[in-house]
């Protein structure tokens, strides 16, 4: 498989669980299907891909000399397509999880769907400004709620 392909494949697999998480009934079955075949199939897709790096079973696209210990070895790990599609798929893993847990909060302190999407929008596009946004508004609420216990 090309890393086009791969890149393709888990952008496709990150969006079907982003729109189920969107629109879909949020039960327990629901959520277990996103985090089992939304954020673990990634995470296993990256845990295959960087051992692979890492053991040179996997050519990331041409010799990097990278490393993740300067600023300069991180652009030479990207600069190879097997290293932006590992890097590419990391965010994919991580947004898509925090975007269950924004979720899920949200759904526990009875914000609508409608007033969820703008957050999880965000996380989507532009991870941790969504996430930023979610904690700030969150607080206010979590406060209200204490107060009225």
């Amino acid at each position: 498989m090309s890393w086009d392909s791969l890149f393709l494949l888990a952008n496709y697999w990150a969006i079907a669980a982003w729109v189920a998480l969107a629109l879909l009934p949020r039960g327990p079955k629901t959520l277990a299907l996103i985090l089992y075949l939304g954020v673990a199939l990634l995470c296993l897709a990256y845990t295959i891909l960087i051992a692979g790096f890492l053991t040179g079973a996997i050519n990331p696209g041409s010799e990097t000399g990278g490393s993740f210990t300067s600023l300069a070895g991180v652009m030479k790990l990207f600069d190879t397509p097997g290293g932006t599609t590992l890097g590419w798929v990391h965010y994919l893993a991580f947004d898509l999880f925090v975007g269950m847990w924004i979720a899920r909060d949200a759904d526990q302190k009875g914000f609508s769907r409608i007033a969820q999407f703008p957050f999880l929008f965000l996380t989507l596009m532009v991870g941790p400004v969504g996430l930023l946004a979610w904690l700030v508004v969150r607080e206010r609420r979590a406060r209200k709620l204490a107060k009225a216990k």
